[in-house]
């Protein structure tokens, strides 16, 4: 199975844990789902969990990236996708199209009118909990 986790899923895991912690432990105890990340992606995921606001310490910052960095699998995004509702998602939906991913994980409401996309599944993290996790 492939995944891309969206930032906002990354992020409530390492600030609030719960289920979207569970997603993340979820995928690193199973080595057939594979965590798909474009450069972009990883890029945003670096620039927001560097932000202040959240109050991280260095080493804690450390620790997520290079968890994500041992869990994730670089794919080269082939595809260009148009997401007027939202551009910076756009990352995501073009590296789902150009990897055939599976689930696309979200908290993010711009996607909410939009169920699939290509092979993708665009699924909330209680819905990856409640099918997947739990399934």
């Amino acid at each position: 199975m492939k995944v891309i986790l969206d930032t906002n899923v990354v992020v409530s895991a390492i600030l609030r844990g719960r289920k979207p912690a569970d997603v993340i432990r979820y995928v690193a105890e199973h080595p057939d789902i594979e965590w798909l990340v474009s450069r972009e992606i990883l890029d945003e995921y670096q620039k927001v969990i560097h932000r202040p606001k959240f109050g991280l310490s260095e080493e804690m910052v450390q620790q997520w990236l290079d968890l994500i960095d041992e869990l994730t699998v670089l794919v080269v995004v082939s595809q260009q996708v148009d997401f007027p509702r939202d551009p910076k998602d756009a990352k995501f939906l073009a590296c789902a199209l150009s990897a055939e991913v599976d689930y696309l994980v979200t908290g993010d409401h711009d996607f909410e009118e939009a169920k699939k996309f290509g092979t993708t599944t665009i699924i909330s993290v209680s819905q990856f909990v409640a099918l997947i996790i739990n399934g």
